[in-house]
């Protein structure tokens, strides 16, 4: 039995409106990158790139993308990404682009990749502070982040829920 081999693209989605990354799904940036594709290197580019490729990872609030696809197409990949300029969600058009990280064989890979990536720019936004209470501010606002789910402001949901 064969394995195939598959490469994995790390990606930012850079935008100027804040919505955008909060309205991404990974169904619509699958679209916009499969038509960047098809653009780019026509309907051979999108057959090659098509085998395999699929949105493994988005997390719409820092934006992150990993996109997979096998091992002798990532390039084709990989040059067409500059060419995706908006998403479209919802029936709306958000114009942004996509920034590659790193391009690893694993996940694992890019995951390490990623961290040592945020810690690197976490450094940058502290040494651009100007005043110690900057600084201080970001530090504390960092070590209280976390994530919970937002309470319901209507009684409905809750009574909902204990039926079930």
């Amino acid at each position: 039995m064969v394995r195939f081999k598959n490469r994995y693209v790390l990606c930012e989605v850079v935008s100027e409106d804040p919505r955008c990354r909060q309205c991404i799904e990974d169904r619509a940036l699958g679209l916009a990158v499969r038509d960047a594709i098809a653009r780019v290197h026509g309907d051979y580019g999108l057959a090659c790139c098509s085998i395999s490729f699929t949105v493994k990872y988005l997390n719409a609030y820092t934006g992150t993308v990993l996109l997979r696809c096998r091992k002798d197409s990532y390039r084709l990949l990989c040059s067409a990404l500059p060419f995706v300029r908006y998403l479209e969600s919802r029936a709306q058009r958000y114009p942004c682009f996509l920034n590659t990280l790193h391009v690893g064989g694993t996940i694992r890979t890019c995951q390490k990749f990623l961290i040592q990536y945020n810690r690197t720019q976490l450094l940058r936004l502290l040494q651009n502070c100007t005043n110690e209470e900057e600084r201080q501010c970001i530090q504390k606002s960092l070590l209280s982040c976390s994530l919970t789910e937002e309470q319901s402001q209507s009684g409905d949901e809750e009574e909902d829920d204990d039926t079930e």
